[in-house]
């Protein structure tokens, strides 16, 4: 028994020492972490228990019969984040780089069913230099079998991607196709095709960093949601994001403690609206002073800047809040704003998040760039994500309410449940001046100013969508948060179905 149990630590140590100590200094001297140890920052203190640890790899290729190691270059199993279930796996640089094989494939695939089966997140950390060479095609297999199960997944149990290192060809699909994706600077990078294979194709010189590193991907592409500075402040970062998640589709969302008064008011934001309406305000203001002890969780805060969405708290509880943000395009919603909130709100209804949403939209932003990028079908995509959503939807309007975007932002017509307006509210089909140059062409100036004088006084104010029952109430800025903790609560019953159908045909 005794020589039993010794060859079992033998060939734990190994599974443990991955590449060996060599490799793992060379992971250091990077500023990286290795696999192992990113999962014991993830999770907490001794909860990981670890599945496949002596799985090696069946390839006698090129000499790869005599190289085995246990684990074959991916660390997998559970463990909790704050006392809740989570499944993870942890690509290990350290043995054949990270390189994906058939076995290496199959141990996350594992993972991906068993969080599947019993309803819980999956967190991947992703360090790899690709598909496994020697094993050729079947390497290639692998990378499919995890795509399907990425896909089998969505909206089943939430999937983040950490972007720890190399992801490159066809190892970002699985990232892409997760919920949300967190990168680090200077030690992460994901494309298709590396720089040395663009500068053979189009002869294009770039450098890793720049074709698809964390600040390309969190400014340009919005392929990744945050760029974190290192290994230890993205795992972190993880953790605290983790805790805004419901486990699966199954489960409500989490709920903590707060000392934070439900009823509490904000007599600021009763001046926060500027008295000239082109003067912007910054709509974090409004989010920090709504949501419990003013935390908000954004995702991609440096694309798109003219939405803001991310995660909050009203009474503990979990809402996803989406707001148009006068600082950037003076709140326009424009192709890239709408595909961002389109992706987020979409998130939340698969996870019965409840949604809020602030509005202050002047309407889509012009230009024949806008219109030629497919601004129409773009926006679409966020007016669709609105339409479909069946959770529990609170929409409340600062300022203005233009033309087709007062449509999209979550109102009644989309089935909103609970829509307030401020008194500065503004709902019409377009500003007062250019409604009134349309209406009254041809008049003099004089003329005009009387007319706009007069349309504002008939639109520029939310009482003609509330004599329609548009809007449900006008309430003072002041009690925003307690008539949104109050329709909550209301809420938490709300059974809405969409008629059935295989599954909708959104327009990509």
């Amino acid at each position: 028994m005794s020589a039993n149990i010794a060859e079992m630590e033998r060939r734990r140590e190994a599974a443990r020492m991955g590449g060996g100590q060599k490799r793992i200094d060379a992971q250091h001297a990077k500023g990286k972490l290795t696999a192992r140890e990113r999962i014991d920052v993830l999770l907490d203190e001794g909860s990981f228990e670890e599945l496949d640890m002596f799985v090696e790899h069946d390839c006698a290729d090129f000499g790869m019969a005599d190289q085995k190691i246990p684990g074959d270059g991916v660390v997998t199993g559970s463990g909790t984040i704050n006392g809740r279930l989570v499944y993870v796996f942890s690509q290990d640089f350290t043995v054949f780089g990270g390189s994906l094989s058939k076995r290496h494939a199959e141990k996350i695939c594992k993972v991906l069913e068993n969080a599947m089966k019993v309803g819980a997140p999956v967190i991947g950390m992703n360090d790899s230099g690709g598909a496994r060479i020697q094993e050729g095609v079947a390497s290639l297999g692998g990378y499919a079998d995890v795509f399907q199960r990425n896909v089998l997944a969505s909206g089943v149990v939430p999937q983040i991607s950490l972007i720890m290192g190399p992801c490159a060809g066809g190892a970002v699909y699985s990232p892409a196709m997760t919920d949300f994706i967190f990168m680090v600077k200077d030690s992460s990078y994901m494309f298709v095709t590396g720089p040395d294979v663009v500068k053979t194709v189009t002869n294009e010189v770039v450098t890793q960093e720049e074709l698809g590193g964390a600040v390309t991907h969190t400014t340009k592409t919005s392929v990744a949601d945050l760029a974190f500075e290192n290994d230890i402040e993205t795992l972190l970062a993880t953790r605290n994001f983790f805790d805004y998640l419901p486990l699966s589709n199954r489960e409500q969302v989490p709920e903590r403690p707060t000392d934070d008064p439900f009823d509490r008011e904000e007599p600021s934001l009763d001046t926060l609206i500027p008295d000239n309406a082109n003067q912007p305000y910054d709509m974090h203001e409004v989010l920090r002073k709504v949501l419990d002890e003013g935390e908000f969780f954004e995702i991609q805060p440096a694309h798109a800047g003219n939405i803001l969405c991310g995660f909050g708290r009203i009474e503990g509880r979990t809402v996803g809040v989406v707001a148009n943000q006068p600082m950037v395009l003076a709140g326009c919603l424009d192709i890239n704003s709408s595909k961002k909130a389109a992706r987020f709100v979409r998130f939340c209804d698969a996870f019965d998040i409840p949604i809020l949403t602030f509005v202050d939209v002047p309407g889509f932003l012009p230009g024949t760039s806008q219109e030629h990028n497919g601004i129409i079908k773009h926006g679409a995509k966020l007016l669709f994500a609105y339409a479909e959503a069946t959770v529990p939807k609170i929409t409340v309007i600062t300022r203005k309410a233009y033309g087709g975007a007062y449509d999209v932002m979550a109102s009644k017509h989309l089935r909103g449940d609970l829509n307030y307006a401020w008194p500065t509210a503004e709902i019409a089909v377009m500003g007062a001046k250019g409604a009134v140059e349309i209406i009254f062409r041809g008049k003099t100036p004089e003329e005009i100013a009387e007319r706009t004088k007069e349309y504002e006084d008939r639109f520029a104010n939310p009482f003609v969508a509330a004599s329609r029952g548009y809007i449900d109430n006008v309430i003072y800025p002041h009690s925003t948060r307690r008539r949104i903790a109050m329709g909550l609560r209301k809420l938490r019953g709300k059974v809405l179905e969409n008629p059935w159908k295989k599954h909708d045909n959104i327009p990509l």
